[in-house]
């Protein structure tokens, strides 16, 4: 067998330039025990927790390969649940940054989250159209509620009552009894799609945001208990709430799936607010107390209301009374009787302000203090995070901006990357400026304006850059200063391809204006200063016929290789200028091409997804490589070697053989379109730059990378994301109605499933060796010694039946249920009689009860008409029963000492408060007397 040759693999070492996603909303974050200073943001598949500030980054939540569309912070503050684009939901802890549970259940991204008031239940909604209610403690999935026809957009638990409100794009509002799981009722009355939703005045009132500039809002009317049968008619008429009556067509709406013995509550609209945005809403949001309304559309500008409270209301009632009154009394004594006043819905929420941000927004978050001071921070576009403070309390309250997070990253697409030669500083730019980073700490070591950047290079020497612009200028930039040295108008169209010269004299740009230029560097004297300055000349022109989208040099100089708008690439003699060769084979333009350090391959990419690779010494197509599935956008060969980078429209970054035509590895983490990358000198760092606004730092590792591995790894993925993508298996009996299971299938469950099988097989075979071993004993008349098995020797010498309980206990919570749905009925048998024996020894009592009633409720057919287990199943009532029952004691027992301290502690606190407030009342009785003294005093 030959040596197979050893590549190295590139490993994600860093995501950097990046400040937010826009992709899902930001959320205030308690951190520390400090209010209103934390934000946790959205960065592609990881969550970044700043300081607002200080503008610094203080935690990282770090997500695997998918990106995050979704943060919801807990009641309590101290976790924040993270829903992803897979449909996957992880809630972190923000004390130790570390993911404590997952959930998986969509099948499409997650687009809404909510807690209810304890935390100890979490809605999710997402564009699989399901709503998905969780059990945070117990870590597993509850049910799953299915109604909508489209992407749910947003989720709402009620404080008081058991209910669930979830709206879509479907433009259908939903009501759910979460004690049936039942849709009682459904909203119809939106033309368009709902955005967002919020509930506010105590619940009383819900506002929803449509595709118009109309702020929908609803009045909630509670039915108290639902109607006896039995109860007299008179009674009933007494004890439940009027109908309101629908005096115009304005208040009308239209109500589904209602029947009477289960209407809990009455809807109807009350009215609209517009909104100053002609377009949808994209957030609608309150603040935690309800006081403060907020939404924003798809521009800059996000809309303050604020919320009377009923005591505010009561106020303005009376004083509109009073001055209806006075009115009244002007007229006639008659009329003063008969003064009906109402405030209108536009007095009861009322606009404060407008907060303009500098971008479009995206989402945002708002936190009221005691004080009356409103902080919001907004996520916008171009990869800002602002922070702004409104003083409710102020006559005219006006926001202002308290802080800006920016440094971190561009405003828009990097077009762009370079390494200094040192391989320690890295170029990055785009539209509006140019940033140079620290390879090693990440850090922005400079920022220089500029005009939109299409190319760049490092001067020799690393002191200076030249950037090649949209316009078709050279702009050459001081490192050191962070100042514009020069800029000379090169093309007449867009620059788009620089290369330095081997022997870094100078360079050469190619551009929209068919025209090849080449430059040398020069050093000229500055009228500011007595020193010379750099400063670069055009020597030469080459003239074409079609626009020049890339050039390079060979590494002798001798060549230079032009790829032109005709999907050709010419190869030119640099001295003389002569056509050298014509490489023809591309169907669409070539975008980027290199030539390898000894200038015998040079390699293409193009806009028709392939990378062809040429010999330079007669231009004969050696291979064409179907590299990516979009167009590749970016090729570069690895200093010292045949071995060469792609990046691509498709999200991915490719290494290749130039010389085996190999594909040795993939390198996945963007999100959108890789627009460039740049390997350093020594080829032990690349960095990439995509659509997504992030910049990606890959190491070369030492760690060998061999191709066969590789290719089996890849058919493993593959095979995982079928398994997600496979129908559901069914539960048999049962019918698909409005509520299912809330897990899905995937490999995990899989897995843990055959875990439970082979636990099963071992606890069979470990049987019967016992019998057998009886029998020997038996026939030998002495104890023969039992040959222990290794495995159960590990877990420390446990019994087989302690064994399976073990497994059982290391299967997730969350994925229990699926896991028994994929278990063949063989196995049911013996599990039932385990968990008979385990339960009447009191071991894990809960988690045998819960899988113990899944199986029968799914198995009930097969094990009814097996004779063999009714012995098992008469036993399984009896255990059960009375090993729960001793479990609810000790849980009432639990429950009624925590009262009685909390009784005890409430009693303490009580008699705290009244001692302070007698010493306040004895404080001012002094300060009186004091004052009435000095006033005698004066008289």
């Amino acid at each position: 067998m030959g040596l197979t040759r050893q590549y190295l693999r590139y490993a994600p070492a860093a995501l950097f330039g990046l400040v937010g996603s826009a992709r899902g909303n930001a959320a205030f974050v308690t951190l520390r025990g400090e209010w209103g200073r934390c934000v946790a943001v959205p960065a592609c598949e990881h969550v970044f927790v700043w300081d607002a500030r200080k503008g610094e980054k203080v935690l990282i939540l770090k997500g695997s390969k998918h990106e995050v569309s979704c943060l919801r912070p807990s009641p309590d503050g101290l976790h924040l649940a993270v829903g992803y684009e897979d449909g996957s939901i992880r809630i972190f802890s923000l004390l130790s940054g570390e993911a404590s549970v997952a959930f998986n259940g969509h099948k499409a991204a997650v687009t809404a989250l909510q807690y209810d008031q304890l935390g100890g239940r979490l809605v999710s909604g997402s564009k699989d159209t399901d709503v998905i209610v969780w059990d945070v403690i117990n870590e597993s999935g509850l049910y799953r509620l299915k109604g909508h026809k489209d992407a749910v957009t947003q989720v709402l638990f009620l404080k008081e009552k058991n209910l669930l409100v979830t709206s879509g794009k479907d433009t259908l509002v939903k009501w759910w009894d979460l004690d049936t799981q039942h849709c009682f009722k459904t909203l119809v009355g939106h033309r368009s799609e709902v955005w967002g939703m919020a509930l506010v005045s105590e619940e009383k009132r819900l506002i929803t945001g449509t595709a118009d500039s109309e702020l929908r809002v609803w009045d909630i009317t509670y039915i108290q208990e639902r109607e006896d049968p039995d109860e007299p008619e008179s009674k009933k008429s007494k004890g439940s709430s009027p109908r309101p009556e629908k005096d115009n067509e304005e208040n009308e709406t239209i109500e589904l799936d209602e029947s009477p013995e289960e209407r809990l509550l009455k809807c109807s609209k009350a009215g609209s607010i517009m909104r100053e945005g002609r377009d949808r809403v994209v957030t609608l949001s309150t603040d935690q107390m309800g006081k403060i309304l907020a939404c924003h559309g798809t521009d800059a500008v996000l809309e303050v209301f604020s919320i009377l409270s009923e005591e505010e209301i009561k106020k303005k009632l009376e004083k509109k009374m009073k001055k209806a009154r006075k009115k009244a009394k002007w007229k006639s004594e008659e009329d003063e009787h008969k003064v009906n006043v109402k405030l209108s819905l536009q007095e009861e929420i009322q606009r404060v302000t407008n907060i303009r941000a500098s971008a479009k927004i995206k989402s945002f978050d708002m936190i009221l203090s005691p004080k009356g001071e409103l902080k919001i921070v907004l996520l916008l576009q171009n990869n800002i995070i602002e922070l702004h403070a409104l003083n409710l309390s102020a006559q005219v309250p006006q926001a202002v901006r308290a802080s800006r997070i920016t440094i971190g990253g561009h405003r828009s697409d990097v077009r762009t990357l370079a390494f200094s030669s040192d391989n320690i500083a890295v170029l990055s730019g785009a539209a509006e400026s140019v940033k140079i980073w620290n390879r090693s700490t990440l850090q922005c070591i400079r920022t220089m304006d500029c005009e939109y950047a299409l190319c760049s290079l490092f001067v020799p020497g690393d002191r200076q850059v030249i950037v090649g612009t949209k316009t078709g200028k050279l702009q050459l930039y001081d490192l050191a200063s962070g100042s514009l040295m020069e800029t000379l108008n090169a093309h007449d169209g867009a620059v788009w391809s620089i290369a330095l010269s081997p022997d870094q004299r100078g360079f050469v740009t190619g551009g929209a204006d068919k025209c090849v230029k080449f430059w040398d560097f020069e050093l000229v004297k500055d009228e500011s200063s007595i020193q010379k300055r750099l400063s670069m000349k055009q020597v030469r022109v080459l003239q074409l016929d079609e626009d020049v989208l890339c050039v390079r040099y060979s590494p002798n100089q001798k060549l230079l290789a032009v790829s032109l708008l005709d999907c050709t690439v010419k190869v030119f003699y640099t001295d003389t200028l002569k056509f050298f060769l014509s490489l023809y084979g591309h169907k669409l333009p070539v975008l980027c091409m290199d030539i390898s350090y000894d200038g015998t391959l040079i390699a293409t990419g193009s806009a028709d997804r392939n990378v062809k690779i040429w010999g330079l010494d007669f231009g004969d197509c050696h291979r064409s490589l179907f590299a990516h599935d979009d167009s590749v956008m970016y090729l570069q060969f690895v200093a010292k070697s045949h071995l060469f980078f792609t990046a691509g429209k498709d999200n991915k970054i490719k290494q290749w053989d130039a010389d085996k035509f190999e594909h040795i590895q993939t390198l996945e983490g963007h999100h959108h379109e890789v627009w460039c990358l740049a390997l350093s000198p020594n080829g032990d760092y690349v960095v990439s730059a995509s659509h997504d606004k992030s910049l990606r730092l890959w190491e070369r590792t030492r760690e060998p990378l061999i191709l066969e591995e590789e290719r089996e790894m890849q058919r493993e993925a593959e095979y995982e994301e079928s398994v997600a993508k496979e129908e559901q298996p069914v539960v048999p009996g049962e019918t698909q109605g409005e509520t299912g299971l809330a897990g899905k299938k995937t490999i995990e469950t899989i897995k843990a499933a055959e875990r439970i099988m082979e636990a099963i097989e071992l606890y069979r075979e470990e049987m019967a060796k016992l019998k057998e071993h009886k029998a020997i004993c038996k026939a030998a008349g002495k104890e023969v010694p039992f040959p222990a098995n290794p495995i159960l020797r590990a877990y420390g010498n446990i019994t087989p039946s302690e064994y399976v309980l073990e497994v059982f206990k290391k299967v997730k919570s969350s994925e229990l249920e699926e896991s028994l749905l994929v278990l063949p009925f063989s196995y049911v048998p013996d599990l039932l009689r385990l968990f008979n024996e385990h339960i009447h020894l009191g071991a894990e009592v809960e988690l045998l009860c819960r899988a113990l009633l899944f199986l029968l409720k799914i198995h009930f057919g097969q094990i009814t008409s097996n004779q063999m287990l009714v012995t098992v199943i008469e036993n399984l009532k009896k255990t059960t029963i009375s090993r729960v029952s001793e479990a609810r004691d000790v849980l009432g027992f639990n429950m009624a000492g925590l009262q009685y301290l909390k009784r005890e502690i409430e009693a303490k606190d009580e008699v705290m408060f009244f001692a302070d407030a007698t010493d306040r009342f004895e404080e001012k009785k002094r300060k009186r007397k004091k004052k009435e003294k000095m006033v005698l005093a004066v008289v």
